[in-house]
């Protein structure tokens, strides 16, 4: 029976979600426990929903994976495996989908959210990016609602990927005022994403907040599908996974 698994975790000590030889990734952490938790003769392979860069978290990743068990011995599985991993990997639920369900290309949508805050805040080193002087987030807003024009985001992709496409559709993307004072949070939401995309396009906006850039320069970037053209990437342990959607018909 195919399963899917909601689960969330804490990117920085790991080289992102994919597994990958001689690096710690969250994917190969996940199989391993799963492996050993259930005494499984085989390797359990998990697939999720999508890539993450290294120090990039996810509060909200799906992963699919096929088990010879009832739905209440996959809760077990989970509930032990889930006390097995580290404190910065949780497995939150473990639900029966549809046999041609698929972690990634069932989904919909995904949601990223980046944070930052223009506030020194001991508390947020690791969550959030500081930085040292004023945005203009109307200008940013100005930018950021521009990508819904567009289809073609090779300026913001990492160069000599194996993708086919650079073609995705962003439903929204905006610079929202975080839960205390001088934090902001960036939150966009697409069918799919580039290796590195938002971390470009975030990097990108910074310059027009700091006015180095204006909105019609940000559009320019984009119409040129040239990634020299745009900003370096913003850091990446600001940046969350926060949710995927798939249709609620693939769930049992």
């Amino acid at each position: 029976m195919r399963y899917f698994i909601n689960l969330l975790y804490k990117g920085t000590a790991y080289s992102g979600w994919q597994t990958q030889p001689d690096a710690p990734t969250v994917q190969e952490t996940i199989e391993r426990a799963l492996t050993l938790v259930s005494r499984s003769p085989k390797p359990i392979s998990i697939v999720g929903a999508g890539r993450t860069d290294a120090g990039v978290h996810a509060r909200a990743m799906v992963a699919h994976v096929d088990l010879d068990l009832s739905p209440e011995e996959a809760e077990e599985l989970r509930f032990r495996t889930d006390r097995y991993l580290p404190h910065d990997i949780a497995l939150r639920s473990i639900v029966p989908v549809s046999e041609d369900a698929h972690a990634r290309f069932s989904a919909t949508a995904r949601t990223y959210r980046y944070y930052l805050t223009t506030k020194k805040n001991p508390f947020a080193e690791e969550q959030m990016l500081r930085m040292h002087f004023d945005l203009d987030f109307e200008r940013m807003n100005a930018a950021a609602a521009q990508l819904m024009a567009y289809s073609d985001f090779t300026s913001f992709s990492k160069l000599h990927t194996d993708v086919k496409t650079n073609n995705c559709r962003v439903t929204e993307a905006y610079w929202q005022a975080g839960a205390h004072d001088g934090e902001w949070v960036f939150t966009i939401t697409a069918d799919r994403f580039l290796r590195n995309m938002v971390r470009a396009i975030v990097g990108t906006l910074l310059q027009v907040g700091k006015g180095r850039l204006s909105p019609e320069d940000f559009a320019a970037i984009i119409e040129s599908k040239d990634r020299g053209r745009a900003a370096a990437s913003a850091p990446a342990h600001a940046l969350y996974l926060e949710h995927v959607a798939y249709p609620p018909s693939i769930y049992l």
